[in-house]
């Protein structure tokens, strides 16, 4: 889709009207060529006067009307497509955001937004522009048809130099598009990866070398050559122009028409209409990046529609189980690595149920699966086969959403908000600060109107905020993935010995992944994987617990 018919989709009532305002105010211009070029060869009578003054003030009422609704349009245009782009991520199975990779979609939302924003806005200039050129080439037949005959030939054969031109520098325009994904992909390794890149010199050099520096040059030569291009069409218009002011003074009195008025005025309007032309070259630049930013927008919104099989909306008054039994039979996943399309992990089949109050130890060693079975069970993956049973009812795509209500997730490689996202306590911020205190991070978090007033500490800090989140959530089923791997033996012991026993006395459903086989004791199974199977493991009942309480209940 072309950026106009975009903006045409958007709002057809707006765009016609920012055209017409435009418009106007370009034919405003055009009119002033005709009353000055009238006044110089008369007598300038007052009206005359007085047409140039009220034509000049309504040609720029009308030009900053129409930039100004453009203006304003652009900002909600934008608005509105970052927050639909933002909606189609939330809504795209996790699978496929994973393939995209977060990098292209950072750029999409930031990179490509602003500069799709400044397309839009390049486009007042080029209708009044194109609406004073259309309105001198108006006012310049109505003087001479013949020499607009002549005009049109050159300008016609000037215009298929220009087109050609034009076509080179969108290829370049185009291809450091694409370096600009790879360099946001980088900058992303950048701040990820920085611990691993400042422990290794020569691996810290080869990044920036290979992945900052070529890349943000190939960028660079891409945009240089682009910027060479529309340097050449810009002094070929020039140059068109000199040479059609040229023709005018020596070939229209060849052709009978050069009357001083006729000659006066057809080099006045080729003079005047050089800023408006240059305009427009000057726009094209903008206009193309911002139809190349469209096309990669529209491009990731296809690709994260295709396959997007999840249904999102939830209806506002959505009810969860209150105490569900999760029943997975014959399950069966097939995983294919992004950066290798022969490296296939499978899962399964599992066959598990997971109960109100029970805790159970999920363990295994690394790559036989854990990390995978935790996002099938908590509704971030869908099966390939087999079947899940969430309180009796079978969870498909279409109640895939309703499905992951019931989780409170801790994963291994969380993300920590700097607040309190969707919670409906009453007494949010006091609820919050007595498990802080339970947790002896009061000294270090407040929450306020529901934001951490820090989040800068220590991972284990962090992840004790991220339990707090979850317990706030209040649900039924929660998932602890590699918790107390960053713990010390202090709190590892106040999650096994006090947490976990008060989650089941609750009723709630606990799965945890851990390798703490020191506290195995204290879960009611065991269920190991291997190489993305389950084989037999044993644990023993739990001890008698007597420790106070520092879950809630909302």
């Amino acid at each position: 889709m072309d950026l106009l018919r975009f903006l045409l989709q958007s709002s057809r009532r707006m765009t016609v009207i920012i055209a017409i305002a435009g418009a106007i105010s370009g034919l405003f211009s055009a009119a002033l060529i005709a009353l000055i070029n009238t006044a110089v060869h008369n007598d300038a009578p007052t009206i005359i006067v007085l047409g140039v003054f009220a034509t000049g003030i309504a040609k720029v009422i009308t030009s900053l009307y129409s930039r100004w609704l453009m203006t304003k349009f652009g900002q909600d245009t934008m608005i509105k497509i970052m927050t639909d782009m933002a909606r189609r991520v939330l809504k795209s199975p996790f699978r496929q955001l994973e393939a995209l990779g977060g990098h292209r979609i950072l750029t999409a939302l930031t990179g490509d937004v602003q500069v799709l924003g400044a397309g839009v806005l390049a486009i007042p200039n080029l209708v009044v522009n194109v609406a004073i050129v259309f309105g001198c080439w108006v006012y310049l037949a109505w003087l001479s048809p013949v020499g607009l005959i002549a005009l049109t030939v050159c300008v016609v054969l000037g215009a298929g130099i220009y087109k050609f031109l034009h076509a080179t520098a969108f290829s370049a325009i185009f291809a450091a598009r694409e370096e600009r994904d790879r360099l946001m992909w980088g900058l992303r390794s950048l701040t990820d990866g920085i611990k691993e890149l400042k422990m290794h010199q020569s691996r810290s050099e080869d990044f920036l070398s290979q992945d900052i520096y070529e890349t943000a040059m190939r960028m660079r030569d891409f945009n240089l050559t682009a910027a060479k291009k529309y340097m050449a069409v810009d002094a070929w218009s020039q140059g068109l122009f000199y040479i059609l002011i040229g023709g005018v003074l020596a070939l229209f009195p060849m052709i009978d028409a050069g009357t001083p008025e006729v000659m006066t005025g057809y080099i006045f309007a080729s003079l005047y209409v050089m800023s408006p032309v240059w305009g427009i070259i000057g726009a094209i630049p903008t206009f193309v990046s911002g139809q190349v930013s469209l096309g990669k927008l529209e491009e990731l919104g296809v690709s994260l529609d295709e396959g997007a099989t999840e249904i999102a909306a939830l209806e506002e008054d959505y009810k969860l189980s209150e105490a569900p039994v999760i029943a997975i039979r014959d399950l069966n996943f097939h995983y294919t690595d992004n950066d290798s399309e022969d490296r296939t992990f499978s899962l399964g089949p599992i066959d598990f149920d997971l109960k109100p109050g029970e805790v159970v130890f999920l363990v295994g060693g690394n790559g036989s699966g854990k990390s995978t079975l935790v996002k099938l069970l908590a509704g971030l993956y869908l099966a390939d086969t087999g079947e899940v049973k969430l309180g009796g009812t079978t969870i498909d795509a279409s109640n895939l959403e309703w499905y992951r209500q019931h989780f409170s997730v801790v994963f291994s490689d969380f993300y920590l908000f700097s607040r309190l996202l969707g919670s409906m306590l009453p007494d949010l911020d006091g609820t919050s600060n007595e498990i802080l205190k339970k947790l002896e991070l009061d000294h270090k978090v407040q929450v306020q109107e529901g934001k951490f007033s820090t989040t800068a500490l220590s991972q284990g800090q962090r992840k004790r905020l991220a339990l707090l989140t979850a317990l706030i959530e209040d649900r039924p089923i929660h998932i602890f993935d590699e918790w107390a791997a960053d713990q010390d033996p202090y709190y590892k012991e106040i999650f096994y010995s006090q947490l976990l026993p008060e989650l089941r006395a609750q009723g709630r459903a606990v799965l945890v992944v851990t390798h703490d086989d020191r506290y195995f004791h204290l879960g009611d199974r065991i269920i190991k994987l291997d190489d993305g199977k389950l084989v037999p493991a044993t644990g023993t009942p739990p001890a008698a617990d007597n420790s106070p309480n520092i879950a809630t209940s909302a």
